[in-house]
């Protein structure tokens, strides 16, 4: 049984409120459709993620193992981005 474990699931409703604050900041009015290809490929982009990492890690198909080490390693390079490490 597959399952989408919660930090990539949460992804999506981030996913949304970015995408509503980018459409506010330009003033731009998207129709349904076009919101909802944005996100789709943004959660597409997500579960590639997921994937790629767990194999990387030699844990294919472990979303949960994907989810929390690309999660970790995107805090990790922001936090290195902005000189707190």
């Amino acid at each position: 049984m597959r399952f989408a474990p919660g930090k990539a699931a949460n992804a999506g409703g981030v996913a949304v409120s970015g995408l509503e604050m980018q459409q506010n900041a330009s003033r731009d009015t998207w129709t349904f459709g076009e919101s909802e290809q944005r996100l789709r490929e943004i959660m597409r982009d997500v579960h590639d993620r997921c994937w790629a990492t767990a194999e990387e890690f030699g844990l294919p198909g472990d979303y949960v193992a994907g989810a929390n080490i690309q999660g970790f390693r995107r805090v990790a390079e922001a936090m290195l981005a902005h000189g707190l490490v």
